[in-house]
């Protein structure tokens, strides 16, 4: 059971590692098709950087699914090494991954109207003039199309794993 247990967490941090592979592969072209769209809206294209934007895998959209799928490799390790307080580190660890990938998929698909309310938080009148539906769009056509199959198999794989992970640890 530690070994199927160990498998799943080893699954759901490699659908995390995949947010910034993707991001450090195809960021520098999403970043250019957004700030051509901000050229095209007459932004400066500085307001991204200036403000914490990226569609890079800099900041945390590295450091964030890298510790997460850090976390999990250890916990992974525990379990397969029979350790026996392994087995309440698993329901913290794959209910916090749980609850972070909830958060995740709620940021996705409520993302034009989050960036909306930061832009419109930070006072920067050059945030406020944008049309961040576009900007958005501009800067997802900077991804392959295959990219949003990836972040739909993501969610998958982490709600799938981490609750045959819980289904087995509460069997165990």
């Amino acid at each position: 059971m530690n070994a199927f247990i160990a498998a799943m967490q080893l699954s759901v941090a490699a659908a995390f590692v995949s947010i910034p592979v993707v991001r450090a592969r195809f960021g520098t072209t999403a970043t250019a098709s957004a700030h051509a769209e901000l050229r095209r809206q007459g932004v400066r294209t500085t307001v991204l950087e200036e403000n914490g934007m990226r569609f890079d895998a800099g900041g945390h959209e590295t450091w964030a699914p890298v510790g997460i799928a850090t976390v999990l490799a250890a916990t992974a390790a525990l379990n397969l090494a029979g350790i026996s307080w392994a087995g309440a580190l698993n329901w913290i660890v794959l209910g916090l991954v749980l609850a972070i990938n909830c958060v995740i998929l709620h940021s996705n698909l409520t993302a034009t109207t989050s960036v909306q309310a930061a832009f419109s938080r930070k006072g920067d009148p050059d945030l406020a003039r944008i049309d961040v539906a576009a900007l958005l769009k501009a800067a997802e056509a900077g991804f392959p199309r295959w990219v949003w199959i990836l972040q739909n198999a993501r969610h998958v794989v982490v709600f799938g794993a981490a609750g045959l992970a819980l289904t087995a640890a509460g069997l165990a």
